[in-house]
């Protein structure tokens, strides 16, 4: 996709350290996939499947890896890893302006709040007493920051987030429109036929370079802090019980929910739609697949799954059936190893 900005294909390649074939004078003015790029843009080629459009895509340039550069019609800027370096040149593209400095005249900041002067507080955002917004921070229009929350500089909050009271946020984290950080963990007691509520005095602990999607809800701990600690990618509609603590470097994708004071290590990978019950231990370098239900703990690192995949209904309603009638069968075949046994003495 085209934009206002525009680089050299040689600055391009200095950013991502490649090596140019072709014509490094040319200005890109934007990046597209493989089959719609076309004059001025920039694509990308790391996945072989998709090796029937690179020699016929209409990008100006592609960053490819050495082994397939003789494919390309144009230019190329020939690197390691085609897709790290994309990621990396996204950033020269963003549609994100730096945060420009000044209080919108519609928000409401409390006169004890403490606001560094570079960063941008926009129209209907409330800041509550005794918060601290770090320098180049973007608060969007009508978000809510807590009493005596915490956010970093660099940090950015799109439109409409709500920070409860007590959420600290470490640099440049990323929050998405409509995430909640700090609502009350779901906590209660029995007493005989009703429910009591068990009041959530902790707060929320978010480190640095940590990106939180969209209509995420992070709950507030009991009595010590929830901890996401830095680095850790959350993507759209994720649910973050209270007292969850999850390791630096963890990305979890949409629609995953993790019950309370489970501990989630450092760099695992949970897939989308997967559950996690609460007081696990969940090992460093864990991988989890699609809709896969965590019911224990995981104390070794690797890949677990839970989750079916998909096959023909027809099927699929045999194999229901037959799921049904694993118990009966595991006890006939008790019985005829029982039976197997006994003509064998």
């Amino acid at each position: 996709m085209a934009s206002e900005v525009g680089f050299s294909l040689q600055t391009l390649a200095s950013i991502v350290e490649g090596r140019i074939q072709g014509d490094p004078a040319m200005i890109i003015n934007g990046l597209n996939t493989l089959n719609l790029a076309g004059r001025g843009e920039l694509s990308f080629f790391a996945n072989p499947r998709y090796i029937h459009q690179l020699s016929e895509s209409g990008a100006a340039a592609i960053l490819v890896s050495s082994d397939y550069a003789h494919l390309v019609k144009n230019s190329a800027v020939i690197v390691a890893d085609p897709y790290l370096a994309f990621a990396k040149l996204t950033h020269h593209y963003d549609w994100r302006r730096p945060a420009q400095p000044g209080i919108s005249p519609q928000a409401i900041v409390d006169p004890t709040a403490v606001v560094h002067e570079s960063a941008q507080i926009c129209a209907n955002v409330v800041i509550e007493a005794g918060v601290k917004i770090g320098a180049n921070v973007y608060i969007g229009p009508n978000s809510v920051i807590g009493s005596h929350s915490i956010v970093g500089d660099a940090c950015r909050l799109e439109a409409n987030v709500t920070l409860y009271p007590n959420v600290h946020l470490g640099e440049r984290v990323l929050i998405h429109s409509a995430s909640v950080l700090g609502a009350d963990g779901f906590g209660f007691a029995k007493e005989q036929r009703q429910w009591v509520k068990i009041c959530q005095l902790g707060g929320v602990r978010v480190g640095d370079d940590v990106e939180i999607g969209a209509s995420v809800t992070i709950d507030r701990g009991a009595l010590a802090d929830t901890v996401i600690e830095k680095g850790v990618k959350l993507d759209n509609q994720i649910q973050i019980a209270h007292n969850v603590q999850i390791g630096e470097h963890t990305a979890i994708a949409g629609g995953t929910a993790v019950a309370g004071s489970t501990r989630i290590g450092k760099y695992c990978t949970i897939a989308g739609m997967s559950g996690i019950t609460g007081h696990l231990e969940i090992a460093d370098n864990t991988h989890i697949t699609a809709m896969t239900l965590v019911s224990k703990s995981i104390d070794k690192a690797g890949a677990y799954s839970s989750g079916t995949g998909q096959e023909p209904h027809q099927q699929w309603k045999r194999n229901v059936v037959r799921f049904r009638q694993l118990d009966e069968l595991a006890k006939r075949v008790r019985k005829l190893e029982q039976t197997l046994a006994e003509d064998n003495e």
